[in-house]
């Protein structure tokens, strides 16, 4: 009885699954992923409760939840809810069919862009001048970057030294890069109250790994106090790194 499908029950399903796959995907690179889990296992319950089981009493209150949950998502989600349809209308997704016809200039871009943040880090760690510099990839930083002071400009080693110049007014605070320029700095990133953190690491350092627990973004850290380079990415730190390994993990990255 279970297994009594035609042919469109089929396609309808593959169809829903593709929908519900590249739903995921969006939401994901969104920063959205909670709602779509939330979704997801209310969808389980309410077809477990009203169509598998056949409970009626539990299976009419979810009925009326669904009726009412689009309303009560806009309301608790709203500021998710607002960056993927964000991140839906982005470029980003309508770069794949421009890359198509453009892979080298776009590997050039990214090679272009590797070196001067490479050098400006090691001048900078060598001078024991503190940096932050978060590269933005596919999860969207507008809200990190409305908090800074709006640059955009073109990723040289002279911009970023002068931004990070102890005395100079911009060297607090993140430097976002995003598409191959640098957009804002001064901003103000996410604190990560991760435990695992070593305490030897200061706040530049929390607040990398603070941005790569909630985004996709590559986070450099230039320590003011010892003058190492460190990178978070995902929720983890590269720690100590020279300049060879340096542009070898982010060339690997295929930056934006």
């Amino acid at each position: 009885m279970f297994f009594d499908f035609t042919i469109k029950d089929v396609v309808d399903i593959l169809l829903f699954a593709l929908l519900l796959y590249y739903l995921y995907r969006l939401m994901k690179d969104s920063g959205s992923l909670n709602i779509f889990a939330g979704i997801m296992i209310f969808l389980f319950v309410w077809v477990l409760v009203s169509k598998i089981l056949g409970m009626r009493l539990l299976g009419s209150v979810f009925d009326q939840m669904m009726n009412v949950g689009t309303i009560a998502l806009v309301v608790i989600f709203h500021e998710e809810i607002r960056n993927f349809f964000k991140s839906l209308g982005s470029r980003r997704y309508f770069k794949y069919l421009s890359t198509i016809f453009s892979r080298k200039s776009d590997d050039d871009a990214g090679d272009a862009m590797v070196m001067p943040v490479v050098m400006a880090c090691i001048s900078m760690a060598q001078q024991k001048v503190g940096a932050l510099i978060v590269i933005e990839q596919k999860v969207s930083l507008d809200d990190v970057i409305t908090t800074g002071e709006p640059i955009n400009s073109d990723i040289s080693q002279r911009l970023i030294e002068a931004i990070f110049f102890k005395n100079a007014p911009l060297h607090d605070g993140a430097m976002i890069i995003r598409g191959g320029r640098i957009v804002a700095a001064q901003c103000i990133l996410p604190v990560s109250h991760n435990l695992n953190i070593p305490r030897r690491l200061g706040l530049r350092h929390r607040s990398a790994m603070g941005v790569s627990e909630i985004s996709d973004a590559i986070a450099i850290v230039v320590s003011e106090e010892t003058g190492s380079i460190s990178v978070a990415r995902n929720g983890k730190f590269s720690l100590n790194l020279d300049a060879h390994k340096l542009e070898q993990l982010l060339s690997a990255q295929k930056l934006n």
